[in-house]
Parts: C-alpha cells; sequence; structure tokens
C-alpha cells in the first residue's frame, strides 16, 4: 500500500508541475489599431518572452500558473505594462495596447558625397624627355637615340630587332602615340 501510494503522490506532485498555461494576443497601435509588427513581449521577472509576427499576434506558451506583470516594449512607443493572471491549462486572451512616444528625437544627419573621379575616369600618363636625357645616356657604339633611351624605361617592352613593337605597361602598340619636336 505504501508504495502504491508514494508513487500516486510522484504523479500528482509532477502532474502541478507541469500544469501551465499560456497568454496569447495582439499588440496594436491605440490610435490606429494597425497590428505593431516585432514588438518584444515578456513576462516582468521572468525569462519568458516572445515578439509578434505580421499580425502583431504574439505567444507565451508553457507559463507557471500566477499573477504577472505583461511587458510589451517597441520603438517609437510608450511601454505597455498591464497584469494578466495565468491559470493551469487554460489559454488566456490578453490583447496589448500601445501609444505613441517615448522616443529621443535625434538631431538632423547630413549624408554628401563627391563622385570620386579616380575609380571612373581614365587619366592618360604622359612622359616628356628632352633631347639633354637621350645624350646623358651611355651609348653602346653609336649615338644614344629615342628608342635607346625607352628601353631602360621600367614597364616599357621592345620586340624585334629595328623597327620592332613597342609595349608601355602591359598596352598594345597602337596605344602609344610618340610625338618629337626639336625645339626641345
Amino acid at each position: 500500500m505504501k508504495p502504491l501510494f508514494t508513487l500516486l503522490m510522484i504523479f500528482v506532485v509532477t502532474g502541478s508541475l507541469l500544469a501551465q498555461g499560456t497568454i496569447r494576443g495582439f499588440v496594436k497601435d491605440k490610435d490606429t489599431g494597425e497590428p505593431i509588427i516585432a514588438a518584444a513581449v515578456e513576462l516582468k521577472g521572468t525569462t519568458t518572452g516572445a515578439f509578434t509576427d505580421y499580425n502583431g499576434f504574439y505567444t507565451l506558451s508553457g507559463v507557471t500558473a500566477g499573477t504577472y506583470d505583461l511587458i510589451v516594449t517597441y520603438i517609437g512607443y510608450d511601454t505597455t505594462m498591464v497584469q494578466v493572471v495565468v491559470k493551469d491549462d487554460k489559454i488566456t486572451n490578453q490583447p496589448l495596447y500601445m501609444t505613441t512616444g517615448g522616443g529621443v528625437e535625434l538631431a538632423t544627419v547630413n549624408v554628401t558625397g563627391e563622385r570620386e573621379e579616380a575609380k571612373t575616369e581614365v587619366k592618360i600618363s604622359t612622359l616628356t624627355v628632352t633631347t639633354k636625357e637621350i645624350k646623358s645616356l651611355p651609348g653602346t657604339g653609336g649615338e644614344a637615340d629615342l628608342a635607346q633611351y625607352l628601353q631602360v624605361l621600367p614597364g616599357v617592352v621592345f620586340t624585334g630587332d629595328q623597327g620592332g613593337q613597342l609595349y608601355i605597361r602591359g598596352g598594345s602598340p597602337v596605344q602609344n602615340k610618340i610625338l618629337l619636336n626639336d625645339d626641345l
């Protein structure tokens, strides 16, 4: 008889511990009646909480029976708190209505920007060479000329012998323009 009584007591105590209720409802704007999406609903002093869905609906399940303060918060609205009583194995419908306000008004922020020319505009590079610079190049048999001078510059490649192709910094030979001026 004693083991049966002990077993019965375990079921009663466990059943009373597992008996829980549910709180659910809609969170709406008090003035317009529009649902408030993603509002935070929580039971004060507990870790139980939820966010409202697209329709402003929330559900708090597994709440132990008792009296709680139900708090709802959302940016731009005053925090709303109501007292709710949860009963074992019962669903408590608790609509919540929020009023606008409680926000902090920030100063105006002006964002300006200027178009970055370096990223969108192609710049043409130029190199001016004087006769004095060409003559200062040590020659290997004969007089120094423009072709010999250009070959010593970084990024310049000549292919072939006389009359070959001139490649500057990976470009093609048709992309090069050489202007000669005797006045310099």
